[in-house]
Order: C-alpha cells, then sequence, then structure tokens
C-alpha cells in the first residue's frame, strides 16, 4: 500500500465527490469550502499533478469555449488504483480509530 499525504487523499476524495464535474479550480473550490481556509493554487495543482504522475488519476481536456478565452479545463478521473488507494485510506482510517476513547465529536468512523 502506498501512503497518500493527507492533501492528496482530500483531492482523491474530491474528485470522487464531484465526479464529472472535477476540474482544477473546482476541486481548490470544494476544498476551500470543506477545510474553511482558502487553498493557494500550489496546494491544490502541486498534488493533482502528483498524482497523475503515480497512475491515481486520469485527465482529459475540454474543447476551448469563447467563456474562457479559448482556454480548455482539464477535468480529473480515479483510475482503478486511485479508487482502491481510497478504500485504502478508509480502511486505515477505521482500523487507526477502533477501539479509541470517544472525543465526544459524535463522530463513529465504523457506521
Amino acid at each position: 500500500m502506498n501512503i497518500l499525504s493527507r492533501m492528496e487523499e482530500l483531492i482523491l476524495l474530491s474528485v470522487w465527490k464531484l465526479q464529472g464535474e472535477a476540474y482544477g479550480l473546482q476541486i481548490r473550490t470544494y476544498l476551500s469550502e470543506l477545510v474553511e481556509q482558502e487553498l493557494s493554487v500550489g496546494a491544490v495543482y502541486v498534488p493533482l499533478k502528483r498524482l497523475k504522475k503515480r497512475g491515481y488519476l486520469s485527465s482529459w481536456d475540454s474543447d476551448p469555449t469563447d467563456e474562457r478565452g479559448g482556454r480548455t479545463k482539464r477535468f480529473y478521473k480515479l483510475t482503478e488504483k486511485g479508487v482502491t488507494a481510497l478504500q485504502q485510506v478508509k480502511t486505515v482510517q477505521e482500523n487507526a480509530w477502533s477501539g479509541l476513547p470517544d472525543l465526544g465529536l459524535g463522530w463513529n468512523p465504523s457506521i
């Protein structure tokens, strides 16, 4: 099993959550809202490129549009390796939290 950084994990989860709408700005916006903090461009795009290079994500470019000044959007999708990585992360998280005393947060990862 390859260990993912927390940001890599959150990016993979974001791509999964956004499904067909997972492009750079949308991923960054979603993550910023999720963590309640504005994330820099580099905080998102560097791990995105790394995840693609390692085979966790695939990407494709949209057709250029006039509203974007003739530019394309790069969309991302989880590969089979990316889905497997998320499943492994979930299992590790559940195992790590299993048997710990309740923190009073009302969260049970085994549900």
